[in-house]
């Protein structure tokens, strides 16, 4: 059995299909499944009138147990598939759920569409879809800055740290890696409800994801038309995003297209006061959201590659 193999095969039936809306409507998700155990917790555990040194315990307990349910679930069914070709495939379809490179574009897609045919309403509701920002506040450049970000980062926690996850531990690490990153996006706030209960979420979530969202980066500068220019932006820039992980893709997306991300966002009635990536570059614009998807659909055929590469190099 090869852990390559199955992420290969993950990637390849997500391409094709997807996860069906038919799927969905019916058994839902993967990850809504975690979403529902995350909220019963949160619940449970995230009283306000408690204490936040005992929130933030909890928040602690909360990930562990769930955290170890992802590893403790995902190495038994593993440890019963055949350690053949067979249970290479198995495993792919059984990681594919937990990857998302066909929503991804779809949803990118979808701002990048109206965009080009200078729909800015239609625009701004499909970015509301996949960003937090006030769309109502956002011009045609805002929301095409916003789907790039989105677009760049998420190929980081959607797609690569996933399989990456995957590729080190299996189906284990890829189920984990989910529950993480499902944790974090759910309660990983600094808000007054979550800046104790979802601390541990957060860090645990910074971790997991740093080789991941730096070879992000790496991939998408040699992937691009520019990789000197891209790389030059990653050195530069991404250590200077709010993030300490985001920032690294999304200089390479900056730096590749020659436009600048991040900066000045308003959140409801907060502005929240970015610095730019990529300073003194001009806004994206609509086409260069369509070459951004093109540099992302470049991206994941090299990841493809490189999973069939190492799977090449340690036997079928």
């Amino acid at each position: 059995m090869s852990f390559a193999g199955a992420m290969l095969v993950a990637m390849i039936i997500d391409v094709l299909v997807g996860w069906p809306d038919a799927l969905h409507r019916r058994i839902g998700h993967p990850v809504t499944w975690a979403g529902r155990l995350i909220a019963a917790l949160d619940q449970r555990w995230n009283d306000a009138k408690t204490p936040a040194r005992r929130r933030r315990v909890m928040g602690v307990v909360t990930a562990l147990i769930l955290v170890g349910l992802a590893l403790g679930i995902g190495g038994l069914v593993q440890a019963c598939l055949p350690q053949t070709a067979m249970g290479t495939l198995i495993l792919g379809v059984l990681a594919w759920p937990l990857v998302a490179l066909r929503s991804m574009h779809g949803h990118v897609r979808a701002v990048a569409g109206p965009l080009i045919n200078g729909d800015l309403p239609a625009a701004r509701h499909a970015v509301s879809m996949i960003v937090g920002r006030d769309p109502a506040r956002l011009d045609s450049a805002g929301v095409a800055r916003a789907a790039t970000e989105s677009l760049a980062e998420n190929t980081g926690d959607g797609i690569v740290a996933p399989l990456f996850w995957g590729l080190v531990a299996g189906l284990p690490g890829i189920a984990a890696y989910k529950m993480i990153n499902t944790l974090d996006s759910m309660i990983g706030h600094l808000t007054p409800r979550y800046g104790a209960f979802g601390w541990a979420s957060a860090r645990i979530d910074d971790v997991v994801n740093w080789i991941p969202a730096r070879l992000t980066g790496l991939i998408f500068a040699l992937a691009s038309g520019a990789p000197v220019r891209a790389l030059r932006c990653v050195a530069r820039d991404a250590r200077h995003h709010r993030s300490p992980n985001a920032g690294w893709p999304e200089a390479a997306m900056a730096g590749a297209l020659g436009v600048r991300l991040s900066g000045p966002r308003m959140y409801g009635d907060t502005l929240s006061t970015e610095p730019w990536v990529n300073t003194g570059a001009p806004d994206p614009t609509a086409q260069d959201l369509s070459r951004a998807l093109a540099l992302y659909r470049r991206a994941m055929i090299g990841v493809a590659v490189g999973l069939l590469v190492v799977w090449m190099g340690t036997g079928w």
